[in-house]
């Protein structure tokens, strides 16, 4: 190997050894940490890998010890939502966004709820609202998500269902089809990030 490039890859791994290193310790150290941001991490784990009960106990637990705590009631809802106890979902994701009324992922995750739920007017309006406050939950999971959750087709957006059910509720109410079994399956819950 010639030697002027072994030196720059040894500058090169030094660099991002360093970089590295320096990231563990401000998150291990300085950086000021939220109380009760772990256990809203551990919850959202159990949530990706579909321990809802595990995740449920979590987030009610740090809403004992605080709770002001939005992250963990968005993360509630989002656990009674993947338990199929929708109406207590609702109840909670409408507490979440009477308290926090401009995070629209909340909003997409409640317009989900709404959808399974037959509510398919609220559901349009929610999408609407998420799109508007969040323009980037129209492109959906990302590659990662996608990855980590082995979904390799990337679900239907957000948008696409709020263009489908515009296009639907147009049409006499006799000739609507808002229900895509196949298709509403593959929706999954937008990440609380």
């Amino acid at each position: 190997m010639d030697e002027k490039l072994y030196k720059i890859l040894v500058r090169v791994a030094i660099g991002i050894t360093l970089v590295w290193v320096s990231w563990s310790i401000y998150d291990g150290f300085l950086e000021e940490s939220v109380p009760g941001a772990h256990s809203v991490q551990v919850a959202a784990k159990h949530l990706e890998d579909g321990r809802n009960e595990d995740a449920l106990r979590e987030y009610e637990s740090q809403l004992k010890d605080n709770p002001k705590n939005v992250y963990a009631l968005r993360g509630k809802a989002q656990a009674l939502m993947q338990m199929g106890k929708n109406d207590l979902a609702l109840n909670v994701y409408d507490d979440a966004i009477s308290r926090e009324q401009n995070f629209g992922v909340t909003y997409a995750n409640r317009g989900i709820l709404r959808d399974r739920m037959g509510d398919h007017e609220g559901a349009l309006a929610d999408y609407e609202m998420a799109l508007k406050l969040a323009p980037e939950t129209a492109e959906g999971p990302g590659l990662m998500t996608r990855f980590l959750r082995k979904q390799p087709d990337k679900p239907p957006t957000i948008a696409e269902r709020a263009s489908y059910l515009q296009e639907q509720l147009a049409l006499p109410e006799s000739e609507r089809l808002l229900k895509l079994p196949e298709q509403d399956a593959k929706q999954r819950p937008y990440k609380m990030d």
